[in-house]
């Protein structure tokens, strides 16, 4: 079975959705305009309830099927990011400095094509609860919906969420069970040296000279310090210090990014950094401050959720065009914390040849809307059957 057809009849609705979203794209928690527009749309579609307001500019929408049943979660992000656009499309960014440089604009379309597709059938027993979650990239949106509750107030049993995945073929999905994306942690070093003149770095505490030698020094947690098998990233992505070539300045700044799947090995990278950090300071004579972050969870995936969300891509797509067990990557997510909460799985969806995520000229692939939003509904169907 490819894409269903009622749902196929949506694709041009579902591709003005996308489009007018992408003209819109807001911030984080801050998603009036985007909310109000999926909101909007909800109740046209005559879905039972619509609870708005959580996590701020969140929502769930309840579809009652025939009879009673579980509940199941289909989630989707809604927010863009802080980068200026350079699509070149006609239904380019309105908001200066923003764009959706990662598909969430598609995303929130595929589920409102389900959510179409399911309160006008109704082909199942129980309830769907359509989450629909602002500030993925940033701060945590479903850590947030969590916390507020969402999985106990609407009883939710299981939960699932797709993503668009740049470079697999149109209609591709990607997915494994187990771990399939790491930790993020953001760390911070602060470096406090003594400046002067450039041509009397003996009167100086050099931060420039130590930000290189931290910099270096990190680096060898990973050569040195975790097992070769288990995967871990330090990444050092910023270094900024001085403003000028005679001039030795007095503090330095490091920034960087942290990926791991295993608590242990997130706990060395702290120990370790700490340690280098506080040795390199004493060793150049400077003081240094690290602050260490710890962001999303490690995405895992539900074995047995899994395998069914694999059989009903097979459905949607084909056997040929499913990667059942394709391994984890180093990217992070926040639908971990629903995941944390509640067993379900993630999905890849592959949109074909097209810059990468959190690229400047990306834009998702309309293609796809209805093989997303197929899969959404046909799991619900197959999940919940009205027979059986």
């Amino acid at each position: 079975m490819p894409v269903v057809n009622r749902i196929a009849d949506y694709a041009e609705e579902m591709k003005a959705w996308r489009r007018h979203l992408h003209q819109i794209p807001e911030l984080a928690l801050d998603l009036p305009k985007t909310a109000a527009f999926v909101a909007e749309r909800l109740r046209e579609f005559g879905v039972d309830e619509l609870h708005e307001g959580i996590a701020q500019t969140g929502m769930v929408a309840i579809i009652n099927g025939q009879g009673e049943g579980p509940t199941i979660g289909l989630r989707a992000d809604m927010d863009a990011l802080p980068i200026p656009e350079e699509t070149g499309v006609e239904y380019v960014s309105g908001h200066e400095g923003n764009m959706h440089a990662c598909g969430h604009d598609g995303h929130t379309a595929m589920l409102l094509g389900a959510a179409k597709y399911l309160a006008e059938t109704r082909n199942f027993k129980g309830r769907v609860a359509l989450i629909f979650q602002p500030a993925e990239e940033a701060i945590g949106g479903a850590r947030i919906m969590v916390e507020e509750g969402i999985m106990e107030r609407f009883e939710i049993g299981e939960v699932y969420a797709l993503h668009n995945a740049p470079g697999l073929p149109v209609g591709h999905f990607l997915t494994t069970p187990g771990a399939l994306m790491a930790a993020v942690d953001t760390f911070h070093i602060h470096i406090q040296g003594l400046g002067g003149h450039g041509a009397m770095p003996q009167e100086t505490r050099d931060p420039v000279m130590a930000a290189c030698g931290i910099a270096q020094a990190i680096q060898t947690i990973v050569s040195r310090n975790h097992h070769t098998l288990e995967d871990l990233v330090v990444s050092v992505t910023q270094i900024h210090t001085g403003s000028t070539d005679n001039v030795i300045p007095d503090t330095a700044y490091i920034n960087g990014t942290v990926r791991t799947f295993k608590p242990g090995v997130q706990q060395m990278v702290m120990r370790r950094m700490k340690e280098i950090v506080a040795g390199q300071a004493a060793s150049y004579g400077v003081e240094a401050e690290l602050d260490y972050e710890i962001g999303y969870p490690a995405t895992f995936n539900d074995t047995e959720k899994t395998a069914f969300a694999v059989d009903v891509a097979k459905e949607i797509s084909g056997e040929a065009n499913v990667e059942p067990d394709g391994g984890r990557e180093m990217g992070a997510e926040d639908f971990a914390y629903m995941l944390q909460a509640r067993p379900g799985s993630y999905l890849f969806l592959g949109q074909g040849d097209s810059a990468g995520l959190h690229h400047p000229k990306y834009d998702f692939n309309d293609d796809i809307a209805p093989v997303g939003a197929s899969f959404f509904a046909r799991l619900v169907e197959r999940a919940l059957p009205v027979s059986g």
